[in-house]
């Protein structure tokens, strides 16, 4: 019987008290339930799924807010900083606001209160202060400053409002503006489930991400900031399957961003807050569906449907950006959450979790830990700090595949959840024109217009010819008529004994037509 990944112990490793240190380490443990439900992502990323309290991890680091330490969840896919429990010397600002998740929210005072985090300090730090559920946890939020609802609520001309990183790049100009993260992985053989964020500084031994293609931040339009997040474009052919197959091309997957000139290229979110990536249905139908054993089915626990598969069988896809390829470690895309089925037996989940297009999407697919794991990642702000001058670059992002020796990927896989093999397929034909149904309706039925143009265009040339044969119609006897009489005596003419004059030549038919 394997054992639940809730029973495992994981070395926390804490922040560096220095006051110069830019680096902190994180430490990964099983995510807690909160409140009522389970902590989600922001309402605007559109989705169906959080994993909860079953072995799932979240990643943590530690912060100081008002002299009292915190366990807060770093969060690229939001704004906010918030805690629980009592913090002292902390001012409220007399306002509240409400932050809402997909399956939960939380809401409480603004209050504001001296902050450490990762080496900078920030006097009068606004936060939410949310009802303890289990003291001293919280979140802090990593994204854009424009989804920031403690902003909102405080207003733009209160500094305090903006969030953590703004504050910290604003007052310490001589600090480049950019975060790297690096995420460990529960339960690997080979690598701690620990991992690192930074602020301005590169960890040591990936200074070659900034080698790394940089990928613009897709933004979108004012109207629509709340959903702006740290995300880029996935390249058109930049979903390869587990036989090795151009899964965007074969599935006919296209995105749902109106905005985006390549109708093949998905935009991505990077949210490190998130546990099962999130991805169109066809991408996880091409990824599990040959799975011998798999099915896929709905799950209460985790919002919603999720391609259940055996423990023991290994998935390997990849994904490129500007044209480097990321593998996909094993036992990120066959995720144990200490499931059972319907009879009791353990099973596992697809990690990559289908997602239904949202009218007027922002993105295509949520990248979150099960991606990020396999990736460290630079996110370079821009001009995406509040204050900031026209001048400054425009947002970008820079990744170093991390899961490049797929040998010990595979050692790692068969060394925690054994081996069953199966031979993966390209999709069938059968497979393909469904991918393709509505582009053969559409094109069956212009092709039936085109048709019904053409007949009536040919019967009515056809009716025009006849009428101008009509109005035009010859003056030459058909051969098969009978010869006047007169025809029949013209040899006779030419007797010149008998005295005859020939008269001049006439057509026998003049007289008749």
């Amino acid at each position: 019987m394997k054992a639940s990944p809730l029973a495992i112990s994981l070395v926390l490793l804490y922040a560096s008290e220095l006051t110069g240190a830019t680096r902190l380490k994180l430490y990964g443990r099983p995510a807690p339930r909160h409140v009522g439900g389970v902590l989600g992502r922001r309402a605007s990323v559109v989705g169906n799924t959080s994993v909860g309290d079953l072995g799932d991890v979240q990643y943590n680091t530690d912060i100081t807010l008002g002299g009292q330490n915190f366990s807060v969840q770093i969060d690229t896919g939001s704004s906010d900083l918030w805690v629980t429990g009592n913090v002292p010397n902390a001012k409220n600002t007399g306002k509240s606001t409400k932050v809402q998740y997909a399956v939960d929210a939380v809401e409480g005072s603004i209050l504001t209160a001296p902050l450490e985090f990762a080496g900078y300090k920030v006097e009068d730090q606004a936060f939410l202060n949310v009802p303890p559920s289990s003291a001293g946890t919280g979140l802090i939020g990593l994204g854009p400053n424009v989804g920031s609802r403690v902003k909102d609520a405080l207003g733009s001309s209160d500094s305090a409002g903006d969030p953590v990183l703004d504050r910290i790049f604003r007052q310490n100009t001589s600090t480049p503006n950019y975060i790297t993260v690096l995420l460990g992985r529960l339960r690997d053989p080979t690598d701690p489930p620990t991992g690192e964020l930074t602020v301005g500084e590169m960890l040591p031994g990936y200074e070659s991400v900034t080698s790394q293609p940089k990928l613009p931040v897709s933004t979108v339009s004012s109207s629509n900031s709340a959903n702006q997040h740290w995300q880029i474009l996935l390249d058109a052919d930049g979903i390869i399957g587990p036989a090795g197959n151009n899964v965007i091309d074969q599935f006919n997957v296209q995105t749902a961003v109106s905005s985006t000139s390549n109708n093949k290229q998905l935009t991505v979110v990077l949210d490190t807050g998130y546990s099962l990536p999130q991805v169109p249905p066809r991408v996880a139908e091409a990824f599990y569906k040959d799975v011998p054993g798999a099915s896929l089915v709905t799950r209460s626990e985790l919002n919603g449907q999720v391609w259940q598969i055996p423990c023991d069988k290994e998935v390997n896809v990849t994904f490129k950006f500007s044209g480097v390829s990321f593998p996909i470690h094993r036992l990120d895309t066959n995720l144990d959450l200490n499931l059972t089925d319907s009879s009791g037996k353990a099973v596992c989940v697809g990690a990559f979790q289908p997602m239904d297009p949202q009218d007027d999407a922002t993105y295509d697919v949520i990248f979150g830990m099960a991606f990020l794991r396999n990736a460290y990642t630079y996110i370079n702000f821009g001009d995406f700090v509040d204050g900031s001058t026209a001048a400054t670059a425009d947002p970008y992002v820079q990744m170093l595949p991390t899961t490049n020796d797929t040998a010990e990927a595979h050692a790692d896989f068969i060394k925690v959840r054994g081996n069953s093999p199966w031979t993966p397929s390209d999709a069938t034909l059968g497979e393909r024109l469904k991918a393709r149904l509505p582009l053969i309706i559409g094109l069956a039925a212009a092709g039936g217009v085109l048709i019904l143009i053409g007949l009536g265009v040919f019967c009515c040339w056809r009716r025009n010819k006849r009428q101008r044969t009509t109005f035009f119609r010859p003056t030459y006897q058909p051969l098969h008529d009978p010869a006047p009489p007169e025809a029949h005596d013209l040899h006779l003419v030419n007797n010149n004994n008998s005295g005859y004059h020939r008269p001049p030549y006439s057509n026998p038919w003049d007289a008749r037509y």
